[in-house]
């Protein structure tokens, strides 16, 4: 039954469909409420701290590899590596529909707790944890169970955040506020090689690092918690039912209204997901590829890679900053757009360039322009999201992403490795060429479905 399921997502959705006359004031959403602003913070500030600890062993797998996984050749390390890095995420989409079925049932605060707890234990898990040297392959094991359980437990949370803030507020100022939540993810992912390069350049145990993290978990279950403010899971149900009161419809009739029996169109859901595609290759070659090379061409050592990335992540996270604001003024599928055509023709070229790259200066100025210039779904996410169906938009929006990062994280890991054995950088191209064609599909899917609503040529 409906009234027994996701019941905290569909009592503002049932209530954002009520006449103007019952919502009173908040039907209008001219500015932000206080209320609304609460939600932006703490939304914004759990998502910093998710980030934070999912990225923290991620930027420092150069390190870290070689503690918990056997010595090898260069090959083998770059599988070694692949393994560690997919792990995270090939498990994802199972944690969004496990935890997404116990937030439907049992409340969002059961979930967070047990998240929470998932992601801080881990944390100290790794704290603690000896190295390959001390117990063998055992160290491999439980740092990859580890791994699996972090993705888990993050459950695409930063598509939830967005969600409900693309369901709260009301457009033009809808699509900047999304797109904050991307910025803190962004600050989250820099924050987490801030202090991974505090820890290696300064000779500290990098344990320190994942004992903070640990804390950082349970602060992010203080934020997210306060976020309940608004009314519990528990009296959810009966508010329901009063509003079904209210506009004169019984359970039976809603469960059969047009909006509750709209279908997931296919290609809206392909696009999507070809849009969500294209982050993890990028995410890749910008900070593990061309750290690999940092390390192995240029004899960086791992303090000096994840200061290099350290400095991209900042530009990244400025840049993130600069396209919200510019959303303000520009419709957001417009700035994709733009972006598109820009990278694209880099993209070309991309491996040309690499193989020309003869110092550590001129491959940041690469890593750079994949931060600045590679297109994601950033920030889209508040257009793409409303061509779902609303009573299976967070169901479809959420695992989609999940499975998008399955999918690729486990292809690039991989695949990165024998493409460039066998073809050096050219390798790089029979990814990013078959992406690119991919976003551009799902980008322009997205741009004609707007122009149907003639909302693509407004300025909001």
């Amino acid at each position: 039954m409906l009234l027994d399921n996701s019941l905290y997502y569909t009592s503002y959705k049932i209530w954002s469909y009520m006449p103007e006359y019952i919502r009173h004031d908040e039907g209008t959403f001219a500015s932000l409420t206080k209320q609304q602003k609460e939600a932006v913070g703490l939304l914004s500030i759990g998502t910093f701290l998710e980030y934070f600890d999912l990225m923290l062993y991620v930027h420092m797998a150069v390190l870290l590899n070689d503690l918990f996984f056997p010595k090898a050749d260069h090959h083998t390390q770059a599988i070694y590596s692949a393994i560690a890095f997919c792990s995270t995420y090939v498990l994802r989409p199972i944690g969004a529909l496990i935890f997404g079925y116990i937030g439907d049932n049992m409340g969002r605060k059961t979930t967070v707790i047990i998240t929470t707890f998932m992601m801080s234990f881990s944390c100290i898990i790794m704290a603690n944890l000896p190295t390959y040297a001390q117990i063998g392959i055992s160290a491999t094991y439980i740092i990859s169970a580890c791994r699996i359980i972090q993705g888990m437990s993050s459950m695409g949370e930063i598509v939830g955040a967005e969600l409900y803030l693309t369901e709260m507020i009301k457009s033009p100022i809808r699509y900047a506020v999304v797109a904050l939540v991307g910025v803190f993810g962004t600050l989250g992912m820099t924050a987490a090689l801030a202090i991974a390069s505090c820890v290696t350049s300064y000779g500290l145990n990098w344990r320190i690092a994942f004992w903070f993290g640990a804390g950082i978990a349970l602060i992010g279950s203080i934020a997210r918690t306060n976020l309940r403010e608004t009314p519990d899971f528990i009296n959810t149900k009966k508010r329901i039912k009063n509003l079904i009161k209210i506009t004169g419809f019984n359970a039976e009739k809603l469960e059969s209204h047009p909006i509750l029996q709209e279908k997931v169109n296919k290609k809206t859901v392909l696009s999507y997901f070809l849009i969500e595609c294209t982050g993890p290759v990028w995410f890749y070659i910008s900070y593990l590829y061309c750290g690999n090379i940092l390390k192995n061409t240029f004899n960086f050592s791992v303090e000096e890679v994840i200061h290099q990335n350290f400095i991209v992540a900042t530009v990244e996270f400025l840049s993130t900053i600069i396209v919200t604001y510019l959303i303000k003024k520009i419709y957001p599928l417009k700035v994709l757009k733009v972006k598109l055509i820009i990278f694209s023709v880099f993209a070309t070229i991309s491996s040309i360039l690499l193989g020309k790259i003869s110092n550590p200066l001129e491959l940041l100025y690469f890593q750079l322009f994949f931060a600045i210039f590679a297109p994601t779904g950033f920030p889209g996410f508040a257009v793409f999201c409303t061509k779902f169906p609303v009573f299976k938009r967070f169901l479809c929006t959420s695992f989609t992403f999940a499975v998008s990062r399955a999918v690729m994280y486990a292809i690039v890991s991989f695949g990165i490795v024998y493409l460039v054995e066998y073809f050096n950088h050219n390798g790089l191209l029979f990814l990013i060429i078959p992406i690119l064609i991919g976003y551009a599909y799902g980008l322009f899917y997205f741009i004609r479905l707007d122009k149907v609503s003639e909302n693509y040529h407004q300025r909001d």
